[in-house]
C-alpha cells in the first residue's frame, strides 16, 4: 500500500478554537499527523511526498471565488484596519451573512467574505493554512491517481482533514474537501464512486458537493446530530435530490454507541454499496470515535477499526483512505494499525 503526505501539512498550527463561549486550546494539532506516520512506519509502508499539482483538482468540487479566498485569507487579513483595530493573529469569522448562502459573496470586503466562506470559529486562517490545506489536498490526488493507475489501496494522510468542507465554505476544521476531490478524481476513469465515512461527525460538506449526483453514493456512520456536530444535517430522511435521489445514507448512532451498534451500521453500509456497484471506494477515516477521544460522545474500541478496516477488504474495491478526525493523539497511531491489520492481515 502506498501513503502520501507532505511535511508542509505541519504547517498549519492554529491557535484558536471556540468552544460554547470560550476559546480553547486547538484539537487539529500537528502531533497528529506526526503519530499517524508514526503508526506507517512501524508496519513498513512507504509515505511519499504528493506531486505539486497546483489548484486544478481542488476546482473540481470547490468554486473558483472561494479558492481564491483562502488562497489569499492571511495576506488579505494583514491589511485591515478597522475603526482603529489592528487584525488578530488569524483569519476568523465575527459575522454569518442573513439569509441562504448561494453564489459569490456581494461584497468585497475582506470581513464580509470570511464571513461568508468561514462557517464556523474552528477554522482560523494562519499564515501557512493555505500551503498545509493545497499539500493535504494533493495527498488526496496523489492517492486517487494511484489507485486510478493500479488499483489496490492508497492511503492520504490528510491534516487538515477536509469532510466538512463545502463547495464554497470551511467549516469543522476543515477547509477543503480531500476526500470528495478523491472521489471526483476517481469518476474521471470509474463510472461510479461510492464513499463510506465512519468519522464521529456527518461528512456534511461532502453530502453537500455529491447531493444531486447519481453517480457517487454517499454513506456516513457518526454520531447522531441532533445534540452534536454538525447540527443541522445528517439525519437518516437526507437522501439526495434529482438525480442523487437515493444515493445518501446517513447512519447516525445513538450516543454511547459502541463496536455492536457500529458493526450494524456497517452492515447496512455494505449493504447499499453492493446495491451501488461502484467501481471504487474513497473512505474517509476517523479516529475521533473512540471511546477516550476528547470530543466524541461514542464508545468504539480498537475493534471497530479492526473489523472496519476489514469490511473494507471484502468489498475488494479499489480504494483511496483518507483522514479525517481523530484527537486523542497517544490512540490515534494503534487505531490506524488496527485497521491496517484488518485491511491487510
Amino acid at each position: 500500500m502506498q501513503a502520501f503526505f507532505s511535511d508542509d501539512q505541519l504547517l498549519h498550527d492554529p491557535q484558536q478554537y471556540m468552544r460554547v463561549g470560550r476559546i480553547c486550546k486547538p484539537a487539529d494539532l500537528p502531533t497528529r499527523a506526526e503519530a499517524l506516520m508514526g503508526a506507517l512506519g512501524m508496519r513498513g509502508i512507504t509515505v511519499a511526498a504528493p506531486p505539486e499539482a497546483g489548484r486544478d483538482a481542488l476546482g473540481l468540487v470547490h468554486s473558483t471565488d472561494y479558492l481564491d479566498y483562502l488562497e489569499t485569507a492571511f495576506e488579505r487579513w494583514q491589511q485591515i484596519e478597522s475603526f482603529g483595530l489592528q487584525p488578530g493573529i488569524e483569519v476568523l469569522p465575527n459575522m454569518s451573512p442573513h439569509g441562504p448562502r448561494e453564489g459569490t459573496c456581494p461584497s468585497p470586503a475582506m470581513l464580509a467574505q470570511t464571513g461568508w466562506y468561514v462557517g464556523d470559529l474552528s477554522c482560523p486562517i494562519g499564515p501557512h493554512t493555505w500551503r498545509s490545506v493545497l499539500r493535504s489536498a494533493h495527498a488526496a490526488l496523489a492517492a486517487a491517481e494511484t489507485v486510478r493507475e493500479s488499483g489496490g489501496v492508497a492511503y492520504a494522510l490528510c491534516r487538515p482533514s477536509g469532510h466538512h468542507a463545502q463547495r464554497a465554505r470551511a467549516a469543522g476544521f476543515c477547509y477543503v474537501n480531500n476526500s470528495a476531490i478523491a472521489a471526483a478524481t476517481l469518476r474521471q476513469t470509474h463510472a461510479r464512486v461510492a464513499v463510506l465515512d465512519i468519522d464521529a461527525h456527518h461528512g456534511d460538506g461532502t453530502q453537500q458537493i455529491f447531493y444531486g449526483r447519481g453517480d457517487v453514493l454517499t454513506i456516513s456512520t457518526h454520531a447522531d446530530p441532533a445534540n452534536y456536530y454538525p447540527w443541522y444535517t445528517g439525519y437518516a430522511h437526507e437522501r439526495g435530490t434529482g438525480e442523487g435521489e437515493g444515493c445518501n445514507l446517513n447512519l447516525p448512532l445513538a450516543h454511547g454507541s459502541g463496536n455492536a451498534e457500529f458493526a450494524q451500521a456497517l452492515d447496512q453500509a455494505v449493504a447499499a454499496i453492493e446495491r451501488f456497484q461502484p467501481q471504487a471506494l474513497v473512505m474517509p477515516l476517523g479516529f475521533d470515535t473512540y471511546k477516550d477521544d476528547p470530543i466524541s460522545v461514542l464508545k468504539f474500541d480498537m475493534e471497530a477499526f479492526r473489523l472496519a478496516g476489514a469490511r473494507v477488504r471484502a468489498l475488494g474495491l479499489p480504494t483511496v483512505v483518507v483522514q479525517e478526525g481523530g484527537y486523542m493523539v497517544g490512540a490515534i497511531g494503534a487505531a490506524l494499525d488496527a485497521f491496517l491489520e484488518g485491511l491487510q492481515p
